[in-house]
């Protein structure tokens, strides 16, 4: 399915892709303008993916139904207008810094000093 037409049926958007030049900005303002005014759109993968204040402008607009991020363009996120959205929602980035994360990798640092 193109992106057009994932973007125009889907109630929730996620994204889980590295920041790369094929995903840079790959949602803006002509993407957001596709989804549905009902839909979710959800970024955990990498800033700079969602152009944030085309982001802002479509949930400001109620274009948008909601979303949520625990990644930004620049972090700490400086725009304090889109935290303040009660249509959107931040988390810290943070899964890594559990302490199941932080065992399983201390784990495989050491099975990888095995000869």
């Amino acid at each position: 399915m193109d992106l057009d037409t994932l973007l125009g049926e889907s109630d929730f958007v996620t994204f889980h892709v590295p920041l790369d030049d094929s995903t840079r900005a790959l949602i803006g303002a002509r993407e957001l303008a596709r989804m549905k005014p009902t839909a979710f759109l959800i970024n955990t993968a990498c800033g700079g993916i969602v152009d944030e204040a085309a982001l802002k402008h479509a949930l400001v607009d109620h274009r948008l139904g909601g979303a949520a991020f625990d990644v930004f363009h620049f972090e700490p996120p400086a725009d304090t207008d889109l935290l303040m959205l009660p249509n959107f929602v931040a988390t810290p980035h943070v899964g890594g810094s559990s302490v199941e994360a932080a065992l399983a990798m201390g784990r495989a640092a050491i099975a990888g000093l095995e000869p």
